[in-house]
């Protein structure tokens, strides 16, 4: 899997002391709490060194948190460790991991925008597989605009979203809340300043 050279700079850039992203939950994350109950298991998408991973198991959820650098794994594993909860770390290259169907209650998807349009549309497509009818896809991620900003996230337009390219992407499922707004993030060093967000909150029909 290290073969691949984006997959070697992510692994490189987890390697740095601390943690890239910082250790608290991703806070659009953290607003869907309530959301939570009676939800069952939980697939973490790209969930890097863990925090959005660990805190779905701290709110009671079985987690499956998969991402491509294992000395991220590493790191989410010792997480969940000081923080009293399991998780299951699953080491996988999303350019060719086969998505479960039917399998998850919640798929959450933050700040995964490495992936160009093609992957990205394959990513959509596997993540709503792997919902189970009624399941919940809880997506945020950068809007074009960020790129003036330069806080964080990717260099390439192409990997940015827009609400018509969720609307379109998700079309199938019920979107609960599909919002556009600035914000001042402040998630290690990863993630520091004022920010062009989006948020989306799908449901998987009955």
């Amino acid at each position: 899997m290290m073969d691949d050279p984006g997959l070697r700079r992510w692994d490189e850039r987890y390697a740095q002391q601390g943690y890239l992203f910082g250790e608290q939950a991703n806070a659009f994350l953290a607003r869907q709490r309530h959301r939570l109950q009676s939800r069952v298991r939980a697939l973490a998408v790209a969930d890097g060194e863990g925090r959005n991973g660990v805190w779905l198991a701290e709110q009671g959820l079985d987690v499956v948190s998969i991402d491509g650098s294992p000395t991220a794994q590493d790191k989410a594993r010792r997480l969940a460790e000081r923080r009293g909860v399991e998780i299951t770390c699953e080491l996988a290259d999303l350019t060719t991991w086969t998505w479960p169907d039917h399998a998850f209650d919640v798929v959450a998807g933050i700040f995964i925008q490495f992936a160009g349009p093609d992957l990205r549309s394959r990513m959509f497509e596997g993540m709503q597989r792997a919902l189970r009818p009624g399941g919940l896809l809880l997506l945020e991620g950068y809007r074009p605009e960020q790129l003036a900003y330069g806080t964080g996230g990717p260099t390439a337009l192409e990997n940015l979203y827009t609400e018509r390219m969720l609307r379109d992407a998700f079309a199938d499922m019920q979107i609960l809340e599909l919002t556009s707004y600035d914000a001042l993030l402040s998630e290690g060093s990863g993630h520091a300043g004022m920010s062009a967000l989006i948020d989306l909150v799908a449901r998987r029909p009955e």
